[in-house]
């Protein structure tokens, strides 16, 4: 997104706060926009109840720009054989964590209340890294056999990836700076057919519903 906003005379700055991160920061009128994935254990629903607790004064476009595939990032190969969350109370088994806060934590944390696993039974879930490339660097270099990412950072690092979840991404976008000059490359960028054929081509994207307002 950023190599493409360059060619329009934007420059995209980001941070890797995690998604809660991100909301506070947009409270905080720090940034002027947020990328978001957080689920909503009772409804099913993402980002709404998260930006009606953070951002309750603030009016917002909520836009999705892709869906994607989480799952558990393991060695090429997968040589201990993990095919699911159960596995990782298994004694062989050590995990790493996002943390506390990030979209994959909350699906994490969801999942593995649906499935009454403790977890305190998972070794390795207080050890936490702040993005999905992080822990497909732990699992490359053998600090754990598995965490919970996307499949491109799998890829980046030639390992295997054990598909799991669905789930939507959204942008945050405060109302003032959704109808503002600043960013019209952006949004213009979500219709743009060569920037979505670019993020379909990437393991585990969908791009049908890029660009469609959700509130």
């Amino acid at each position: 997104m950023a190599q493409y906003l360059a060619s329009k005379g934007r420059r995209l700055t980001s941070a890797n706060t995690g998604s809660m991160g991100g909301l506070v920061a947009l409270s905080r009128e720090e940034c002027h926009l947020a990328g978001s994935h957080l689920l909503d254990p009772e409804s099913g629903e993402y980002n709404i109840r998260y930006i009606q607790d953070i951002l309750p004064e603030i009016r917002v476009k909520l836009i999705v720009l892709v869906e994607r595939q989480q799952g558990l990032i393991v060695a090429k190969g997968n040589p201990k054989s993990i095919g699911s969350l159960n596995d990782l109370i298994r004694n062989d088994i050590t995990y790493i964590n996002r943390q506390s806060g990030a979209g994959t934590r909350v699906l994490l944390d969801f999942h593995l209340k649906q499935l009454k696993i403790s977890t305190d039974a998972i070794k390795g879930y207080q050890n936490e890294e702040y993005t999905h490339l992080a822990v497909a660097a732990a699992v490359a270099s053998g600090r754990a056999d598995c965490g919970l990412g996307i499949a491109a950072a799998a890829q980046a690092l030639i390992l295997d990836f054990v598909p799991l979840y669905q789930e939507r991404y959204d942008l945050v976008i405060p109302q003032g700076y959704y109808e503002s000059e600043l960013l019209i490359p952006l949004l213009d960028l979500l219709l743009d057919r060569e920037f979505r054929d670019t993020v379909a081509q990437m393991p585990g994207y969908n791009v049908d519903q890029m660009g469609k307002v959700i509130l």
